[in-house]
């Protein structure tokens, strides 16, 4: 089972992580050059968002974040796992947490954006309830936008 450790994005193992993400990105980006765009690490501690380690028992898997936009709307960023730690459901299981964190910043919407590169994760967001939706950026490396409704009781 993983473990999500809240982590800071210039933390040396998400760092790894995120090279590892964007070297991923830029080897397989089509539609001109990939843009890296490193994260703000301000930007991914509470009450502005938060960053996820995913660990299992031999270390680092994976990492994501959940940065807010708006008092009540939130962004998913950089959802990643290492080969190792893929086909287990724990990419869903990273989705659902980050929803969750992002519900106890006070988000009622989550958005994200991707790349039509990436259909493992379009098919992720599918199935987790997101809806396409215009684009609300600007990301050059974004083909595709998604958002959320959560699930919020009150």
């Amino acid at each position: 089972m993983p473990v999500f450790r809240p982590a800071a994005v210039d933390d040396p193992e998400v760092v790894e992580l995120l090279d590892e993400y964007f070297a991923l990105r830029a080897d397989t980006f089509e539609g001109g050059e990939y843009r890296v765009a490193r994260p703000d690490p301000a930007r991914f501690r509470p009450p502005a968002g938060v960053f996820l380690l995913v660990e299992d028992d031999l270390g680092p898997v994976g990492c994501g974040g959940i940065r807010m936009l708006e008092p009540d709307r939130a962004e998913v960023k950089h959802l990643y796992l290492r080969d190792r730690a893929r086909g287990r459901g724990w990419g869903r299981e990273l989705l659902a947490e980050l929803e969750a964190r992002a519900v106890g910043l006070g988000a009622r919407v989550v958005v994200l954006d991707t790349n039509a590169t990436l259909e493992a994760a379009q098919g992720l967001y599918r199935s987790s309830e997101y809806l396409e939706v215009p684009a609300y950026n600007a990301n050059p490396n974004a083909t595709h936008w998604f958002s959320k409704d959560l699930d919020v009781t009150v």
